[in-house]
């Protein structure tokens, strides 16, 4: 189960956090960018200011304090300004999968990579064997970041993406226990 008493965590180009109400207007900004559009496979096909308020009051809250679901910011580590978003769901067999999308404005600053370190840290924390992420084939940016953080690439095969959409997805693994601490 994801616990979010260890929330937050920080690294020197990230901060993980629970979403904040006044994080609803730069994710819903940051999700209409064209490739997170493309890439993130959101669940929902648009979201507004008010969408994301709701879910930030609703199913966001809901599914961090059931332990399945960590829809949760990534944060300018120096300012707190939201950054970026990732994902922990679906636990299962001691596993759990990992998405994320930072805001063009965030770009290129090694924060998704941080951010995945810094999810990695705490989905062991919480006691997960796996953490797993899938991505396209053309995300080569999403691809770099889960390599660069230790994932081992894996099979392609078609797949369900979190948007409900069938898709040939890319599976990566980092394996807790064998790979020892999260990258930095």
């Amino acid at each position: 189960m994801l616990d979010a008493r260890l929330l937050p965590l920080r690294n020197d180009l990230a901060r993980l956090r629970e979403m904040r109400l006044d994080d609803a207007h730069a994710y819903a900004a940051g999700a209409a960018d064209a490739q997170v559009r493309t890439y993130a496979h959101l669940p929902e096909p648009e979201y507004t200011e008010a969408s994301v308020t709701a879910l930030i009051s609703g199913e966001i809250r809901d599914g961090l304090r059931r332990g399945d679901l960590a829809v949760l910011t990534i944060a300018d580590p120096d300012t707190d300004a939201f950054a970026g978003s990732l994902v922990l769901f679906g636990p299962a067999d001691g596993a759990i999968e990992v998405g994320f999308w930072v805001h063009s404005a965030h770009r290129g600053r090694g924060r998704a990579r941080a951010a995945v370190a810094l999810a990695v840290e705490f989905a062991r924390r919480c006691g997960f064997e796996r953490v797993t992420a899938r991505t396209v084939p053309d995300n080569h940016a999403s691809r770099r970041v889960l390599e660069q953080a230790g994932f081992d690439g894996g099979a392609e095969e078609r797949d369900v993406a979190p948007s409900g959409r069938e898709a040939v997805l890319l599976h990566y693994t980092w394996d807790c226990a064998a790979a020892g601490p999260a990258p930095r």
